[in-house]
């Protein structure tokens, strides 16, 4: 969970650089990483841990969920 975080106070925004940085630090494919923290980010813990960063996830989540059901 930490790790996850972590990377996301170093790369905020994403970028094709940034897809390669998660293939290179995790080795997974973008995708999942994705996946992986839609989950951690619903967590307590992680709130708990870095309550701005997550909040600033949920935001952009939610903005990109919303749109994608929209269109």
């Amino acid at each position: 969970m930490t790790e996850l975080l972590d990377f996301e106070e170093q790369w905020p925004r994403w970028s094709g650089r940034k897809d390669e940085a998660i293939r290179a630090r995790f080795g997974i494919p973008p995708a999942r990483y994705f996946q992986l923290l839609g989950r951690v980010i619903q967590t307590r813990e992680a709130l708990e841990a870095r309550p701005m960063l997550v909040n600033r996830l949920r935001r952009r989540w939610e903005l990109g969920t919303s749109s994608a059901r929209a269109g």
